[in-house]
């Protein structure tokens, strides 16, 4: 992870964050990521590097492409059984991608937490 001094602090507060959820955890690395990719100054519409929204951020690979990285990354052991690892939908409303999508939201909020602390 590239660290500059300007986000150093940031950084620190994203780490610190309280996370217990297997979810929780996969949120902070992905606002961590986020933070990693923004270059300058901070701007919400920069963390979508392009994308019109989170969803569209997910599905054209800006992030994780494959269900079952994104199921290791989000889930508990149990729940990765109950989805074979990624190969079964998280649940019947939502894709893998639309799962990170979510978290990716999520993250993006964290991030802008970060900043206003």
């Amino acid at each position: 992870m590239t660290i500059t001094t300007n986000n150093q602090k940031q950084i620190a507060f994203i780490e610190s964050y309280p996370a217990r959820s297997a979810w929780a955890k996969g949120v902070k690395k992905y606002a961590l990521e986020l933070l990693e990719n923004l270059e300058g100054d901070y701007q919400k519409e920069k963390l979508l590097n392009g994308a019109e929204n989170w969803s569209s951020y997910s599905y054209g690979g800006c992030a994780l492409a494959y269900d079952a990285d994104i199921a290791e990354r989000l889930c508990n052991p149990s729940e990765l059984k109950k989805t074979r690892n990624g190969d079964l939908q998280p649940n019947r409303n939502e894709t893998w991608l639309d799962c990170q999508a979510r978290a990716l939201g999520q993250a993006a909020r964290l991030v802008d937490k970060a900043f206003k602390a």
